[in-house]
């Protein structure tokens, strides 16, 4: 990983040995899930990259860490507060896991333009074009006459004129989008289509040879039909009804689909 990131220290021992191992380990890699890379087309056949992936295993042991040392506040729910010494240590964690998914996702990038130009001879990525989002991340915010920590999950921000990135499945069109600003919901949205089928519902009622057919034309390595299964276009929403209902809080500024998609498995 990139040197000062390299030297990022978390707030415990433990922690840190992950960040030091695993974390170097899977700096730059894709993950499984839900998380993949996609080359897409615009309504004028210009090519765009897409690429979706996190913090990969440190994020979840960040907030394991932290979940286990917050204080109970009912219904299920626990809280770290801000001024508190493991509030700040949560806070300062957190941040450090969302720039290692950001540069992630920057060197998965410059890894794809490499094999590009090796391969295809594409050409360069347009990096003055690029749209950076997350969906899971906490900001302090003020929104209105409150000071806010907001926590978006499954959230990206929309703040008026702030670009965006609405994905649908692996077979349908995403959307680049720009914020309103909409007061009502915290100048956040949807951050892509989401699912209608669980994981195990989907592979319990869709076949390889359905996911093929729900790909068209679209290129993926169907080797792994059978294990992408879970992934199929049909196991999401339907991501011009998410746009649609969304209208209030951004708006629909390019219409991409894709082209060639790779998941991890």
């Amino acid at each position: 990983m990139p040197g000062d990131l390299s030297r990022g220290v978390l707030s415990d021992a433990r922690l840190q040995t992950l960040w030091n191992t695993t974390g170097v380990l899977e700096f730059a890699t894709i993950g499984s899930g839900n998380h993949f890379v996609e080359l897409q087309a615009d309504e004028s056949e210009r090519l765009w990259l897409m690429v979706h992936s996190g913090s990969r295993a440190l994020g979840p042991a960040i907030r394991d860490h932290h979940l286990a040392r917050g204080d109970s506040v009912g219904g299920g729910l626990k809280c770290l507060r801000s001024a508190d010494d493991s509030g700040a240590a949560y806070l300062h964690d957190a941040a450090l896991a969302r720039r290692f998914a950001e540069e992630n996702r920057r060197q998965i990038a410059l890894l794809v333009e490499e094999a590009l130009l090796g391969n295809a001879g594409l050409g360069h990525l347009q990096w003055a074009q690029a749209i950076t989002t997350d969906h899971n991340h906490v900001e302090h915010e003020t929104h209105g006459a409150s000071h806010l920590w907001v926590h978006r999950k499954g959230a990206m921000p929309a703040w008026p004129g702030q670009v965006g990135a609405l994905p649908g499945s692996m077979g349908s069109l995403s959307y680049h989008v720009v914020g309103r600003g909409c007061a009502d919901a915290l100048c956040s949205s949807a951050h892509g289509a989401g699912r209608i089928l669980s994981r195990t519902e989907a592979r319990r009622t869709i076949t390889p040879r359905e996911l093929q057919r729900q790909m068209g034309q679209v290129w993926y390595d169907f080797r792994q039909s059978d294990r992408l299964r879970d992934e199929a276009p049909a196991a999401y929403k339907d991501i011009r009804a998410v746009a649609r209902a969304q209208g209030e809080l951004v708006k629909v500024v390019r219409v991409v689909r894709p082209v060639l998609n790779y998941k991890g498995t």
